[in-house]
């Protein structure tokens, strides 16, 4: 920066020494010359200190430029941010060497292309391609604009760019300058939080807020002739998995379910996962009953078949609900609920199995929740009591003990089922409360018995979980003071669907009290037999499906009961038929070795009063009353059909049948005809023998001579002219 200066100091010097000189030689005075050399060295040493002050500033000035230009480098190279430059014509200039690399392309280097060439607005609108121009062209200042590159091959970047335009002295336009930060990382660090936020981290499947939204927009882009039906999914036996082999394998599992799921439903609708072992299937455009019910048995099928996971074969279920839009609900929630309500159906009926919503349904739901309302105020107000059924020993006769059984009386809709509040109980966390409540009482009444009479009280899964069952129980035995052996608590085997160790130590602590413990509706659960190696059970009781019908010729259900019978003498239990009502069932009760009988051949479930008063008669021997032989269940109907009496045909109806007869009526007959043969055309043209085996009044009693398929009623049958027997 000196090089400059120095001519104007070497002039000026010389100038000086001229005019002296010339003064000096004009004079020829030494006065002059003397003066005429102190003004040279005076202009020198002026001179001399203004270089001084000149040099050092701009000597500063260098150092702070190569200072910042070191520093705009490093930022450059090092960091996130980089600067660019365009002419008037808004043309690139000058561009950070990195993002120029970026937007290079062969024959087209980023240094002189057109910013717009380069750069696009990263946003969805249709001035997309505009917004940077129109900055250039109305030369006005914009910041933090998110842009990625224009060129092909390259929207894998994201940029945050501001701009302003620059002029010079005169306030003329030279062009635009800048800067800009990478936002590569921060957009895919957000991508992947949206991705979280909306997909199942497990599966990688639409979350519940997802699906929320695309059932949203899907209802809203619907017409009225494009409907939408929604799945919702449940595995059945999945808990089990989690509880025996570990959440680990569960969630394995849950990959696998999710893998075949997809595959199921194809490109027909979204699936998703709300969370456990629910998904959510939508399916656009698609109401046809016919085609969601086939969908709908494939992913049965496909979710059925076993899994294989770390060696281990596992095999699981799945229910599915289903509803349909607008039909079943017109918004999102509305059709969630009706859905939840048909898969609530589908668990209700068997599990493994798919139901469309139906309105009883909701009224359904409707009635459970006003039991639940009205359950929690019944017991305390009294409105439930305790009916007691006899179970009566075969050997004997007499009365051994009684089922304590829980009954409602509500005091507007009367006297309500167990079957109907029992399990709205156990949903809503009321069944502890009340099945305490009934063990207490059910004690303090045995109380009241004979010494050698029994009281059985029903636990429920729910209650045999409670790890303070036995403080319970041991508490109601000690309020009460009846000997621990008087007390048979009842399972089901719906407690053996998560064995734990922590259920093996409930019956080893039970069985330590000293009561008795009786495996209830046993063959209508679960199905493994393994469990009755470990549990210490004193009774067998045989569900009374079983008991139904194994009097009469040709049922199985006699075969089945010996089978029992002879498993339960093996282990040494005892066994007890439920639901017997005839006399001929119990002689086939007793022939087969069965212990004890209890049913309403012995008594319906009676009052306490009652019970001490049957136990009071006759030394404590049960009377067995009702039908001396059973007899199939009978359909009631309307039905017409023609008959045959020799060689006369007319026709008749029928007014209710069975496998075995049926009654009829519209025929006139008189009792010498009783055992008459006939035929009778219980299927359109086809003739059926039978026997008349009573008439009186217009109507008659058929026998068939060969037991009838009733499934066969199926078909319809044609009405024939009425032709009267003669």
């Amino acid at each position: 920066m000196l090089q400059p200066l120095s001519p104007i100091r070497t002039a000026a010097l010389c100038l000086c020494v001229a005019v002296a000189s010339a003064a000096a030689m004009a004079s020829q005075a030494w006065l002059a010359a003397v003066a005429a050399l102190l003004l040279v060295a005076a202009v020198a040493a002026v001179l001399f200190l203004t270089t001084r002050r000149v040099h050092k500033p701009l000597a500063l000035a260098d150092t702070a430029d190569r200072v910042a230009a070191r520093l705009v480098r490093e930022f450059e190279e090092q960091g996130t941010g980089w600067f660019w430059q365009t002419d008037s014509d808004g043309n690139v200039t000058y561009l950070s060497a990195k993002v120029a690399a970026e937007l290079d392309t062969p024959g087209a280097p980023a240094i002189g292309a057109a910013m717009t060439a380069l750069f696009r607005v990263d946003t969805s609108t249709a001035e997309t391609e505009r917004t940077i121009a129109f900055h250039l062209a109305s030369r006005t200042a914009f910041s933090n604009y998110s842009v990625r590159p224009a060129v092909a091959g390259k929207l894998d970047r994201w940029w945050s760019m501001s701009g302003r335009p620059i002029t010079d002295v005169d306030g003329i336009f030279l062009g635009f300058i800048g800067n800009g930060s990478d936002l590569t990382e921060r957009r895919r660090a957000d991508a992947e939080i949206a991705r979280l936020a909306l997909f199942d981290s497990l599966t990688g499947l639409a979350n519940r807020q997802r699906m929320r939204q695309w059932l949203d927009q899907t209802l809203a882009q619907a017409s009225g002739a494009r409907g939408t039906a929604l799945f919702l999914l449940d595995l059945d036996r999945f808990k089990a998995v989690n509880d025996t082999l570990g959440h680990q394998t569960g969630d394995a599992l849950l990959k696998q379910v999710a893998q075949r799921l997809v595959r199921a439903i194809g490109d027909s609708g979204l699936v998703g996962r709300l969370g456990g072992d629910e998904f959510k299937v939508i399916l656009p455009g698609e109401t046809n009953q016919d085609t969601l019910s086939s969908i709908a048995r494939t992913v049965i099928d496909a979710l059925s078949q076993p899994y294989s996971i770390d060696g281990s074969s596992i095999s699981i279920g799945c229910s599915i609900g289903i509803a349909l839009a607008p039909e079943n609900g017109g918004d999102a929630e509305t059709l969630v609920r009706n859905a939840d309500l048909a898969l609530y159906g589908a668990k209700g009926d068997g599990r493994g199995i798919h139901r469309f919503f139906k309105t009883a349904m909701l009224d359904g739901a409707r009635s459970r929740k006003q039991i639940e309302d009205d359950l929690r105020n019944a017991l305390a107000g009294d409105q439930f009591h305790v009916a007691y059924q006899p179970v009566v020993s075969t050997a004997s006769e007499r009365i051994v003990g009684y089922e304590a059984l829980l009954r409602w009386e509500h005091p507007t809709r009367g006297l309500i089922s167990p079957a109907e509040f029992v399990p709205v109980a156990e949903d809503c966390g009321l069944i502890e409360a009340i099945g305490e409540w009934v063990l207490r009482t059910a004690c303090m009444e045995a109380a009241t018995w004979p010494a050698d009479v029994r009281v059985a009280v029903n636990v429920s899964p729910i209650q045999f979980a409670n790890p303070a069952l036995p403080t319970i129980v041991t508490s109601a035995l000690a309020k009460s003071g009846i000997a621990p052996g008087r007390l048979e608590l009842e399972i089901t085997e719906g407690v053996f669907l998560d064995e734990t160790t922590s259920s093996e130590q409930m019956f080893r602590t039970l069985k330590a009290i000293g009561v008795r413990l009786a495996l209830d509706d046993f063959g209508t659960g679960y199905s493994s037999l393994g469990y009755l190696k470990k549990a210490p059970f004193d009774k067998i009781k045989i569900d009374q499906s079983f008991v139904r019908g194994a009097a009469m010729a040709g049922n199985r259900n006699a075969a089945i009961i010996r089978a029992i019978v002879t498993l339960a003498d093996a282990l040494g239990m005892e066994t007890t038929a439920e639901g017997v009502e005839t006399h001929d069932e119990i002689d086939l009760i007793r022939t087969l070795g069965c212990s004890h009988i209890q049913g309403w051949v012995y008594g319906k479930a009676a009052q306490p009063e009652e019970v001490r008063l049957q136990l009071a008669a006759q030394g404590g021997k049960a009377l067995a009353s009702g039908h001396r032989k059973s007899r199939p269940p009978r359909h009631a109907m309307i039905r017409t059909a023609r008959i045959r009496v020799g060689e006369a045909i007319g026709e008749i109806r029928i007014r209710n049948m069975s496998p075995t007869g049926a009654m009829i009526d519209g025929i006139e007959v008189d009792g010498e005809a009783v055992g008459m043969d006939v035929m009778i055309e219980l299927l359109e043209n086809e003739m059926f023998a039978a026997k008349l085996r009573w008439a009186a009044d217009g109507r008659a009693g058929l026998e068939f001579e060969q037991a009838f398929n009733m499934e066969r009623l199926a078909a319809p049958m044609i009405a024939h002219p009425v032709r009267k027997t003669g």
